[in-house]
């Protein structure tokens, strides 16, 4: 337990953040986890409601509006890329043999999170880690008219910046100190975008039971 904290303690460091790449960094992580297969394990939720409190901290020598702008744009190029990936690779990427970067449960897990939401998995997948990393992969493999998943990926990216970067930002703004109890705000919303997964996973694996007990 003492391990994780010091993880917890280093990865909200944000001199250490700056050092190394600082505003660049955020665009790279919002990039790599919103496009590329083996971007599923980076702290995309968190680590937007750090950059919103570090700016209102005046960590980030960039104003609010170029912050978010640039990450908007990060997210939207990211989910293209993802789409092009998966059109490309189409259904073989099903059939690829997990490596320590890419698990097949995964791609299952996104094209069951798409199959029940439809387009608007597209937007809400944004919310749930591994599934935003992987909806767009999907949706290339399914072949999503590009229009519309031009519009879902605008409308997510929009969505899931504003809410995470604004919100640290707004309440940076207000409370100062709260960018000393950094861990513990990162802690809470592990926990918060993890308990949905978490849940979906528990429901699969009764409902398996029960189909196979049937």
């Amino acid at each position: 337990m003492e391990s994780f904290w010091e993880y917890l303690q280093n990865l909200t460091d944000a001199q250490s953040i700056i050092s190394r790449g600082g505003f660049y960094l955020l665009l790279i992580v919002v990039f790599a986890e919103t496009g590329l297969f083996f971007g599923f394990f980076l702290p995309g939720d968190y680590l937007l409601f750090m950059a919103g409190l570090l700016c209102a901290a005046g960590k980030i020598d960039v104003s609010i509006s170029t912050l978010v702008l640039s990450l908007i744009g990060a997210g939207i190029l990211g989910n293209f890329t993802g789409y092009w990936f998966g059109f490309r690779t189409g259904p073989v990427l099903f059939n690829k043999n997990d490596s320590l970067f890419f698990k097949k449960r995964y791609v299952t897990m996104a094209s069951e999170f798409y199959n029940k939401y439809g387009g608007m998995a597209l937007i809400l997948g944004r919310f749930f880690p591994i599934v935003r990393t992987f909806a767009p992969i999907f949706a290339g493999v399914v072949k999503v008219d590009i229009k519309k998943f031009s519009l879902y990926n605008l409308i997510g990216s929009i969505t899931w910046v504003s809410v995470f970067t604004l919100s640290g930002f707004f309440l940076g703004r207000r409370f100062p100190q709260l960018k000393d109890y950094l861990q513990y705000i990162i802690l809470g919303l592990i926990l918060i975008t993890t308990i949905p997964l978490v849940i979906a996973f528990v429901k699969k694996k009764v409902l398996d039971k029960n189909n196979k007990t049937d």
